[in-house]
Protein backbone atom coordinates (compact mmCIF):
# COMPACT_ATOMS: atom_id res chain seq x y z
CA UNK A 1 0.00 0.00 0.00
CA UNK A 2 1.03 3.41 -0.62
CA UNK A 3 0.68 6.12 1.57
CA UNK A 4 0.02 10.00 -0.88
CA UNK A 5 0.74 13.38 0.52
CA UNK A 6 -2.64 14.07 1.92
CA UNK A 7 -2.01 11.14 4.08
CA UNK A 8 -4.70 8.64 2.58
CA UNK A 9 -3.76 4.48 1.76
CA UNK A 10 -4.38 3.69 -1.96
CA UNK A 11 -4.12 0.06 -2.63
CA UNK A 12 -2.04 -1.25 -5.29
CA UNK A 13 -4.81 -1.37 -8.03
CA UNK A 14 -5.08 2.38 -7.57
CA UNK A 15 -1.66 2.92 -9.05
CA UNK A 16 -2.64 1.49 -12.44
CA UNK A 17 -5.45 3.59 -12.27
CA UNK A 18 -3.26 7.02 -11.92
CA UNK A 19 -0.51 5.33 -14.78
CA UNK A 20 -3.82 5.22 -16.78
CA UNK A 21 -3.52 1.01 -17.39
CA UNK A 22 -7.29 0.52 -16.56
CA UNK A 23 -8.33 -2.51 -17.50
CA UNK A 24 -12.01 -2.79 -18.41
CA UNK A 25 -14.74 -5.74 -17.66
CA UNK A 26 -15.48 -5.78 -21.75
CA UNK A 27 -11.36 -5.96 -22.27
CA UNK A 28 -10.85 -8.34 -19.53
CA UNK A 29 -13.85 -10.88 -21.42
CA UNK A 30 -12.24 -10.24 -24.64
CA UNK A 31 -8.85 -11.73 -23.26
CA UNK A 32 -10.56 -14.46 -21.41
CA UNK A 33 -12.50 -15.57 -24.58
CA UNK A 34 -9.85 -15.49 -26.33
CA UNK A 35 -7.93 -17.28 -24.01
CA UNK A 36 -11.08 -20.25 -23.89
CA UNK A 37 -10.93 -20.50 -27.49
CA UNK A 38 -7.10 -21.02 -28.03
CA UNK A 39 -6.26 -22.98 -25.33
CA UNK A 40 -9.58 -25.78 -26.50
CA UNK A 41 -7.85 -25.32 -30.21
CA UNK A 42 -4.05 -26.75 -28.35
CA UNK A 43 -6.48 -29.60 -27.06
CA UNK A 44 -8.10 -29.77 -30.07
CA UNK A 45 -5.06 -30.21 -32.10
CA UNK A 46 -3.38 -32.48 -29.60
CA UNK A 47 -6.36 -34.75 -29.37
CA UNK A 48 -6.31 -34.82 -33.15
CA UNK A 49 -2.76 -35.92 -33.21
CA UNK A 50 -3.19 -38.30 -30.59
CA UNK A 51 -5.58 -40.38 -32.50
CA UNK A 52 -4.96 -39.80 -35.64
CA UNK A 53 -0.52 -39.76 -35.54
CA UNK A 54 -0.81 -42.22 -32.42
CA UNK A 55 2.03 -44.56 -33.75
CA UNK A 56 4.43 -41.84 -34.65
CA UNK A 57 3.96 -40.19 -31.78
CA UNK A 58 4.57 -43.36 -29.98
CA UNK A 59 8.42 -43.83 -32.27
CA UNK A 60 9.28 -40.50 -31.47
CA UNK A 61 8.98 -40.78 -27.91
CA UNK A 62 9.80 -43.72 -27.79
CA UNK A 63 13.26 -42.88 -29.10
CA UNK A 64 14.09 -40.74 -25.43
CA UNK A 65 11.80 -42.99 -23.26
CA UNK A 66 11.12 -46.23 -22.52
CA UNK A 67 6.91 -46.38 -22.15
CA UNK A 68 5.03 -49.21 -22.50
CA UNK A 69 2.19 -48.03 -24.89
CA UNK A 70 -0.02 -48.20 -21.81
CA UNK A 71 1.93 -45.64 -19.88
CA UNK A 72 2.63 -43.34 -23.02
CA UNK A 73 -1.49 -43.74 -23.59
CA UNK A 74 -2.49 -43.07 -19.99
CA UNK A 75 0.54 -40.11 -19.68
CA UNK A 76 -1.92 -38.69 -22.42
CA UNK A 77 -4.86 -39.02 -21.18
CA UNK A 78 -3.90 -37.50 -17.92
CA UNK A 79 -2.56 -34.41 -19.58
CA UNK A 80 -5.27 -34.00 -21.79
CA UNK A 81 -7.13 -34.27 -18.55
CA UNK A 82 -5.69 -32.10 -16.46
CA UNK A 83 -5.01 -29.01 -19.29
CA UNK A 84 -8.69 -29.32 -20.16
CA UNK A 85 -9.67 -29.06 -15.86
CA UNK A 86 -6.83 -26.15 -15.98
CA UNK A 87 -8.84 -24.34 -19.30
CA UNK A 88 -12.34 -24.84 -16.91
CA UNK A 89 -11.27 -23.16 -13.90
CA UNK A 90 -8.59 -20.97 -14.67
CA UNK A 91 -10.48 -19.65 -18.44
CA UNK A 92 -14.04 -20.67 -18.15
CA UNK A 93 -15.30 -20.15 -14.53
CA UNK A 94 -13.55 -16.70 -14.68
CA UNK A 95 -15.11 -15.65 -17.74
CA UNK A 96 -18.33 -17.43 -16.67
CA UNK A 97 -18.87 -15.32 -13.67
CA UNK A 98 -17.58 -11.90 -15.15
CA UNK A 99 -20.77 -12.23 -17.32
CA UNK A 100 -23.01 -13.15 -14.93
CA UNK A 101 -21.71 -10.01 -12.63
CA UNK A 102 -22.29 -7.66 -15.72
Amino acid sequence: MEIDRAGLVHPWFLRFVIWGCVVTMIDLKHVLLWCVGLNYLILFIWFAVFVFAHDWMYRINGRWFKLSLETFDAIHYAGLSVYKIGIILLNLVPLVALYLVS
